[in-house]
């Protein structure tokens, strides 16, 4: 039973990250988004899928393999979004190689 009850929870709190990442995927709009809150989260959920492996736990190995790549999803946009923003205030987005 205690682990139905965690992977109920894990299957709840994993796939609520789905939508947020489908949209980015979607709309590829991020400026909303918090960069350091996507990179203490993405890093928190790999070291608690290390936690669960070292357990041999698997609802904590599903829950957090599958949380880390919605989350590094939208994390990988963050980043891209805010790296392509910064050339284009700089002026080089568009510029040719030297």
């Amino acid at each position: 039973m205690t682990e139905v009850i965690g992977l109920i929870a894990a299957c709840l709190t994993t796939f609520a990250f789905l939508p947020q990442a489908l949209k980015v995927m979607r709309t590829q709009r991020t400026g909303d988004l918090s960069p350091v809150m996507y990179a203490a989260f993405v890093l928190g959920v790999v070291l608690w899928l290390f936690y669960g492996i070292m357990l041999g736990n698997t609802a904590l190995i599903l829950a957090n393999a599958v949380t880390a790549i919605f989350a590094g999803i939208v994390f990988f946009f963050i980043v891209k979004n805010a790296f392509f923003q910064r050339a284009q205030n700089t002026g080089t987005a568009n510029a040719e190689p030297a």
